[in-house]
């Protein structure tokens, strides 16, 4: 054989091979695709951040004010027209410091005839105080509240778009928490709390007309640059396989850096008034027991600024695809 006719069979058989491997590598590829494939809608991260946007838009929505009112009739309308039962709950309400306030809890229900049901939440009130801003001339000002109202409710909104146009096995309920963030600050006496007044006045009602559901999913601060969702105390000890499900589930579809399986302690957030009220309900928060919450936490920091599509997203699709797995 001459050396020229032996060069090109080396050359062919090197090709061969080097073909072999790009297709093992395209098969290898393809099938972690499959391995997350979605049974859930695809969740719009550039949706929930213009829900977040219009919150925004009207101001700070801190109770008893016109910015306040114009949310919540853009909640309303918005929700009713993504097709949900739609309802106003509550009453004068006083806060800690003595004044009284219309409680507008909004709460939304799709395929409200089946006996299955999930119900997720978010309070979508501004706080009145920056009282955790650097700069002490600001802690008697409001701010924007993107994070820390905004994003919970623009994720539930695009949850409702996304179930209007494809209804999961089970009925999801919705509702929206007013008057969670006008508390006392230090106040961490669970039964006495003069926070999340919403979720307090809705479990009250709850119990009194029995409502039942699988379990519930309380959002809170889900939009923030380099996220982490620890599991917190009450969720772990009252909701314990709601929180490995839901962690897994956004483990498994690329969502672990947010997700982590890492331990935090007791957080009276609203999920705590939920389980009070016989649902098993965890809580999806920025926060863990090393830096805190989410680092604009109540400052003028807390705008559409720093909001990231990409923890939108994250939360989004994660809380999605846990209720379009249920049977």
């Amino acid at each position: 054989m001459n050396k020229k006719l032996l060069i090109l069979l080396l050359l062919a058989l090197i090709g061969f091979q080097a073909c072999k491997n790009d297709k093992k590598s395209s098969e290898g590829t393809e099938n972690t695709t499959q391995e997350i494939k979605l049974v859930s809608p695809e969740f719009n991260a550039d949706s929930a951040f213009a829900y977040t946007k219009a919150q925004v838009d009207f101001g700070p929505r801190v109770p008893g004010t016109i910015a306040h009112q114009k949310c919540a009739d853009y909640l309303v309308a918005k929700l009713k027209s993504f097709g949900a039962d739609v309802k106003m709950q509550g009453a004068k309400t006083t806060t800690y410091d003595g004044k009284s306030f219309q409680l507008k809890n909004v709460m939304a229900s799709f395929s409200p005839d089946k006996k299955n049901r999930v119900l997720v939440t978010a309070h979508w009130d501004a706080r009145p105080f920056s009282d955790q801003d650097a700069d002490p001339a600001n802690h008697t000002k409001a701010f924007d509240a993107a994070n820390d109202a905004g994003s919970g409710v623009a994720v539930i909104l695009e949850m409702a778009r996304q179930i209007q146009q494809r209804q999961p096995n089970v009925g999801v309920d919705f509702v929206l928490w007013d008057l969670e963030d006008y508390g006392k600050a230090n106040d961490e006496t669970p039964e006495e709390t003069t926070w999340c007044l919403g979720s307090q006045y809705w479990a009250k009602n709850a119990i009194s007309t029995g409502y039942k559901a699988l379990y519930g999913i309380n959002l809170d601060m889900v939009g923030g640059g380099n996220a982490q969702f620890t599991q917190d105390e009450i969720s772990r000890q009252s909701a314990p396989d709601v929180v490995n499900k839901v962690w897994n589930i956004g483990s498994e579809i690329g969502y672990s850096s947010y997700f982590v399986t890492i331990p935090s302690g007791k957080l009276v957030d609203d999920h705590f008034w939920m389980n009070k009220a016989g649902v098993p309900s965890i809580d999806i928060i920025h926060y863990n027991d090393n830096s805190g919450f989410y680092i604009n936490w109540h400052t003028q920091l807390d705008n559409l600024a720093n909001i990231d599509k990409n923890t939108l997203k994250a939360t989004g699709q994660t809380v999605l695809e846990t209720i379009f797995r249920e049977k």
